[in-house]
C-alpha cells in the first residue's frame, strides 16, 4: 500500500452566507486556507500519480476507483497515459470527483439500482450494489430475540436502536436525549453516540439501570459497538444517516429504517439516497433540519413504525430488495474482465 496526496475542496449544500460564517465554527480564513491547501493538495496528488505511473514498467492494466476526492488526480493521470480504470459510486448522485471521470471510464458500478433507461442510455453503467461484510445478512425472528437477550434487553420489548455511524451525529444524539423519556415507555433503545460526542451524552448512562447483570431500564449506550450487524440484528427499528454503506448494510438486513439524511453535505447526497428509498416505500425518512427544529418528529415516526409491525415488514422487505449479496463478486468480475 502507498500513500497518495490529495487535495479536498470545502463544499457544502444549500448553505447561505450566514451558514459559513456563523453555523459549525467556519470562518472566513477557514474556507480560504483550506480550498487553497485543497488545490495544492490536487496538485501534489497529480504530480504524485503522473511520477508513479510514468515509467511503462509501473503501468497496470487497469485502475479501481472507489471514488471521492482522492481518486481524481489518479484518474486524470490514467486517461493521459491511456490507463483503462474502472468507477464505483455508491450514492443515488455521483460526486464531483466521480462526474469529472465518469465519461472515460470503461465502467461505471453504482450502487444504487438504475432504471433500464439509464442503463440504455449509457453503456459502460452497470448496478453492482454496495459490497458489505458477509456478516450482515438477515436474522430470523429466534435469532433476533436471542440476539435482544444477548445484549440484555427484554426479548418480548420492541426494540430501537439509533446510530450516527463510528463518529456519531450530534444532532441525532441530541435529538435522542430530547425525547428518550417517552420512548423508553413504548420500546428498549440502544443508542450508538459515536466516539467523537460519547462524552457529551455521558449524562444519558442514568438511564442505564443494571441490577447486578440484569438490565432493568431497558436502555443502553455505547461509544462504538463493534458488532453492529448483531445489534442492528437485534432492532426493530433501526434510525440512521443516509450514508451509502449504512443503507447498504440495513438493505442485507432487511430492517425497518428511519433515514435522516443530513441535508448540507456536498451534493445533497445523503439527501438523494434518502427521497429515492422514500419514493419506492423502502424506508422512512425525517429531514435533519426539521429534527432538530422538532425531535418529537422522530419521536412520532417511531412510535407510528412500533405500532404498525406489517407496515415494518413491508418496509423491511422492499429495502431488502436493494441489497445485493454478491456485490464484491460482481466487481471483481467486472474488473478482472476488463483487465
Amino acid at each position: 500500500m502507498r500513500r497518495l496526496p490529495a487535495g479536498k475542496f470545502h463544499r457544502y449544500a444549500n448553505w447561505s452566507f450566514r451558514d459559513y460564517f456563523v453555523h459549525f465554527g467556519i470562518t472566513l480564513k477557514d474556507l480560504i486556507i483550506g480550498n487553497i491547501l485543497g488545490f495544492f493538495g490536487f496538485l501534489c496528488g497529480l504530480t504524485t500519480s503522473f511520477i508513479r505511473l510514468c515509467p511503462a514498467k509501473n503501468r497496470p492494466n487497469i485502475i479501481f476507483l472507489k471514488g471521492g476526492y482522492v481518486c481524481l488526480p489518479v484518474g486524470l493521470v490514467a486517461k493521459l497515459f491511456k490507463i483503462p480504470y474502472i468507477i464505483h459510486e455508491s450514492d443515488a448522485v455521483a460526486g464531483l470527483a466521480n462526474r469529472i471521470l465518469m465519461k472515460n471510464a470503461k465502467k461505471v458500478a453504482f450502487g444504487m439500482p438504475l432504471s433500464e433507461e439509464t442503463l440504455a442510455a449509457h453503456p459502460n453503467y452497470v448496478w453492482t450494489g454496495i459490497p458489505v461484510g458477509a456478516e450482515f445478512k438477515s436474522v430470523s425472528l429466534t435469532k433476533q430475540l436471542a440476539l435482544k437477550k444477548a445484549f440484555s434487553f427484554n426479548p418480548e420489548k420492541p426494540l430501537v436502536v439509533i446510530t450516527g455511524g463510528s463518529q456519531g451525529s450530534e444532532n441525532l444524539n441530541e435529538a435522542t436525549r430530547a425525547i428518550l423519556p417517552d420512548l423508553l415507555k413504548i420500546a428498549s433503545v440502544g443508542l450508538v453516540a459515536g466516539r467523537k460526542h460519547y462524552e457529551s451524552m455521558i449524562d444519558l448512562k442514568k438511564y442505564e439501570n443494571w441490577d447486578k447483570a440484569s438490565l432493568e431500564s431497558n436502555f443502553r449506550m455505547w461509544e462504538f459497538n463493534t458488532t453492529m450487524n448483531e445489534l442492528m440484528g437485534a432492532a426493530d427499528v433501526v434510525v440512521s444517516r443516509a450514508g451509502a454503506t449504512t443503507i447498504a448494510e440495513m438493505a442485507a438486513l432487511g430492517k425497518a429504517t428511519i433515514l435522516v439524511p443530513f441535508e448540507r453535505l456536498p451534493g445533497g447526497h445523503q439527501v438523494k439516497n434518502a427521497d429515492r428509498l422514500k419514493d419506492a416505500n423502502a424506508a422512512a425518512v425525517i429531514y435533519d433540519s426539521k429534527m432538530v427544529e422538532k425531535p418529537e418528529l422522530l419521536l412520532d415516526e417511531i412510535r407510528h413504525l412500533i405500532k404498525s409491525p406489517r407496515l415494518r415488514a413491508d418496509m423491511a422487505d422492499r429495502l431488502h430488495t436493494e441489497a445485493r449479496a454478491d456485490a464484491a463478486a460482481r466487481l471483481a468480475q467486472i474488473i478482472l474482465e476488463e483487465a
